[in-house]
């Protein structure tokens, strides 16, 4: 299912903004952000799912959204896992 994603993982992108939202929602200290998410998209233990017009990539205790069209980072959380 996640094979155009991973396909296209080379043209996955965010804006300024995107980066400021991820890092303060991930409470992430990481200096590319876009990079760490495509290492958390190509990650084995990922799962991929599209939904509508986005990808969601779930590792561990966090969820990115992708637009699966411009393949724009939108945004990311933190999962609660019980």
């Amino acid at each position: 299912m996640g094979n155009d994603l991973l396909n296209n993982v080379n043209k996955i992108h965010t804006t300024e903004l995107g980066v400021y939202r991820i890092k303060r929602n991930l409470n992430l200290d990481e200096p590319d952000v876009v990079q760490w998410c495509c290492e958390k998209t190509i990650d084995s233990n990922s799962i991929i799912e599209r939904v509508g017009k986005n990808w969601y990539v779930v590792n561990g205790n966090c969820k990115i959204t992708i637009n699966a069209y411009s393949f724009t980072i939108i945004t990311a959380h933190l999962i609660k896992i019980q």
